[in-house]
């Protein structure tokens, strides 16, 4: 048998192909002149050549499918089965789009089909021609489709109405349910349907344990079916006599409902599962107008359009999360009765569907998620690099290509981090500045985009700390002065100053090196965890008052870093610590990733904590207080005795790591 192919290079398609040639025929499949190189590929994944899978060159939505004459002669009369699959199959796509291919391309398909005297058509339209029918659909019915608003509905009715209207070939119609990645390998070549859904999920599993139980909907029910099962189901019945001018529902007898979709997959992912599923007909009461409303309200709008953006869920695929249509198929079922081809349950192959696309379609693989993908080229300012965690930050950033600027009190040092730097390759920018004086803040601003024009990235990594209990402390508000003059004014400052530029160019990152001090309370802290408490709210109200402009604030709640601002307490010498190395790779996640917040899980339990049970958490802070001393140089003493470190300290440390003493 011979037989023509629109979309034989598509997903479908080259599963189907592979079915006919497994009869004997031969193949012709269109495609343009540009894509001849993906069908030779093919046929090697085929195992044959030219002679056997044969390139015919046209375009979908030309007369004829731009065939020329000499080619449609030599097909006339020599085509046992024309399939059209050729078709946008994306709910997102341009409604021009999709009505060029899907209509015009059907109806170009059936020109070319008639112009090459083929014995049958076979028409691959999909259950979306049933619009938003709400009862069963059964395959005898076609003009009782409802709701067919969104382009993707309406082109599919619309494509297969050409059909029944103007095909003069004997023609068979097929509505396929969604169709997902094979049965046994998971193979897919593109995210739709279901698929939309993985990353909210996987996000999930990163964020919950999977024994936690979760809130989420129901919905109407899915039909989902393999392409394995749509190609066996379509290479059988094609070659039946007898049932021309019949449509045939390629699906699920017993689609599952969303909810069951996303607990399976869920369950194959490795994520938590939904213990409670809410209906939405619990909310019929509500009248459908204030429904609306609520949903139209602007907050509201932009909330649910972030959500959607960050889990890379097009708006247009909510409309079909209540799904009302059921689909009868008993044609497809007679036509298949004793074939043993029959749609397997989605919980027996939703593990293979995940791992494929977890290995191979997840957005994430494709997105230049390193360090120099996002910063290189771009300004980098860095507070305080000439030790610590700005050192160790400031290399990770000129290793990367970043455009560094560096600023420090002492010039002497920083001249000489510059020279390190710079020794690397990396292009580096030192101005001394002194943090704490206001009007040096302004003229390191000043100078910074005078010579470089704007800021991408500012870093707020100086800072002072100072551990001393209040008891120690009656005489010396200074501490908390100045203190608050660095941490606090001065970062504002250097917002402030780089600010107008961001927002000018509607880009810009600045991350802030806070404490988990803010989060625990830490006891012999007041000043420094005050200061960096008051530049987390005034990040958190920037943050609020720029969130539609692209600038952005991440807040690094830093767990004990071993740097030189700790050194004068040789308690820490005993104490778990991080190194500036890994703190910097927090500083560059931050970077890369763009969060609200980065702290370590002991931080967030302890933040929780003070929220649930807040004199639960100053008790253990309260322990911590009373079996951790004073440094003699907090009390006043000058000897440079190192103090002795019981057991019952370094193992309450250990549990609390991380946590300034």
């Amino acid at each position: 048998m011979n037989y023509f192919l629109t979309g034989g290079t598509g997903f479908i398609g080259r599963f189907l192909v592979e079915k006919l040639l497994a009869r004997g025929g031969t193949v012709h499949v269109l495609v343009r002149e540009q894509s001849q190189d993906k069908l030779a590929k093919l046929r090697e994944r085929w195992g044959v050549d030219d002679s056997r899978v044969k390139a015919v060159i046209g375009d979908l939505t030309s007369k004829n499918l731009g065939i020329d004459a000499k080619t449609l002669k030599s097909l006339k009369g020599n085509v046992d089965h024309f399939f059209h699959l050729a078709a946008v199959y994306d709910m997102g796509a341009d409604e021009d789009a999709q009505a060029a291919t899907n209509i015009e391309g059907t109806r170009a398909a059936v020109q070319a089909a008639d112009a090459m005297a083929a014995k049958h058509f076979h028409h691959v339209s999909s259950i979306a021609a049933a619009g938003l029918f709400k009862g069963i659909f059964r395959e005898d019915m076609f003009e009782e489709a409802e709701k067919l608003d969104h382009p993707y509905l309406r082109t599919k009715h619309e494509s297969e109405k050409v059909v029944r209207n103007e095909c003069k070939v004997p023609f068979r119609i097929y509505r396929p349910g969604m169709v997902i990645g094979h049965s046994e390998t998971g193979e897919m070549d593109k995210v739709d349907g279901p698929y939309y859904f993985f990353k909210m999920i996987q996000k999930i599993r990163h964020a919950l344990p999977q024994w936690m139980p979760t809130i989420g909907i129901e919905g109407g029910r899915l039909n989902i079916v393999p392409v394995d099962f749509v190609v066996n189901a379509l290479d059988h019945i094609a070659h039946l006599d007898g049932e021309d001018g019949k449509c045939f529902h390629l699906v699920d007898s017993d689609p599952y409902k969303v909810g069951e979709i996303l607990n399976i997959f869920s369950e194959a992912g490795h994520a938590p599962k939904m213990g409670m599923r809410i209906d939405s007909r619990m909310f019929g009461f509500i009248p459908p107008f204030i429904r609306q409303s609520l949903k139209n309200l602007p907050p509201v709008k932009r909330l649910t359009a972030a959500v959607l953006d960050d889990m890379g869920i097009p708006p247009s695929v909510m409309s079909f999360i209540n799904y009302p249509t059921r689909f009868d198929a008993r044609e497809t079922e007679r036509a298949l009765k004793d074939t043993g081809i029959a749609v397997p349950r989605l919980t027996d192959y939703a593990p293979v569907i995940w791992d494929f696309w977890e290995r191979n379609l997840d957005p994430d693989l494709f997105k230049d998620r390193t360090l120099r993908g996002t910063v290189e080229g771009r300004v980098c300012v860095v507070t305080g690099a000439t030790s610590g965690i700005g050192l160790a930050t400031a290399e990770k950033l000129a290793d990367a290509g970043a455009i560094l600027v560096i600023g420090a009190r002492t010039a002497e040092n920083l001249n000489e981090v510059a020279a390190q730097l710079e020794a690397r390759g990396a292009s580096v920018h030192a101005y001394q500045c002194d943090f704490s004086d206001m009007n040096a803040c302004d003229e390191f601003v000043k100078t910074v985009l005078d010579n470089h024009g704007h800021v991408d990235v500012l870093i707020n990594n100086a800072g002072r700390s100072i551990r001393r209990s209040l008891d120690l402390s009656f005489d010396r508000f200074h501490d908390f002065e100045r203190t608050m003059q660095l941490n606090y004014f001065g970062s504002v400052r250097l917002i402030m100053g780089f600010s107008p530029k961001m927002l000018e160019r509607r880009r810009g990152h600045i991350v802030n090196i806070s404490s988990i001090g803010v989060l625990t309370n830490a006891p012999r802290f007041s000043a420094y965890v005050a200061s960096k408490s008051a530049l987390d709210a005034f990040s958190r109200c920037a943050a609020s008052e720029w969130s539609d402009r692209n600038v952005t604030f991440t807040t690094i709640n830093m767990p004990l870093v071993k740097t030189p601002m700790i050194a004068p307490t040789k308690l820490y010498d005993s104490v778990p610590t991080l190194s500036p190395d890994e703190a910097a790779t927090m500083v560059a996640d931050a970077i890369v990733y763009r969060p609200k917040r980065i702290a370590t899980r002991l931080g967030i339990f302890a933040q929780v904590l003070h929220a649930l049970a807040p004199k639960m958490a100053e008790i253990v802070m309260n322990t911590g207080y009373r079996m951790f001393p004073d440094s003699p140089s907090a009390a006043g003493s000058k000897s440079g005795e190192k103090p002795k470190v019981s057991s019952e300290q370094v193992a309450f440390a250990a549990i609390m790591r991380g946590i300034y003493w």
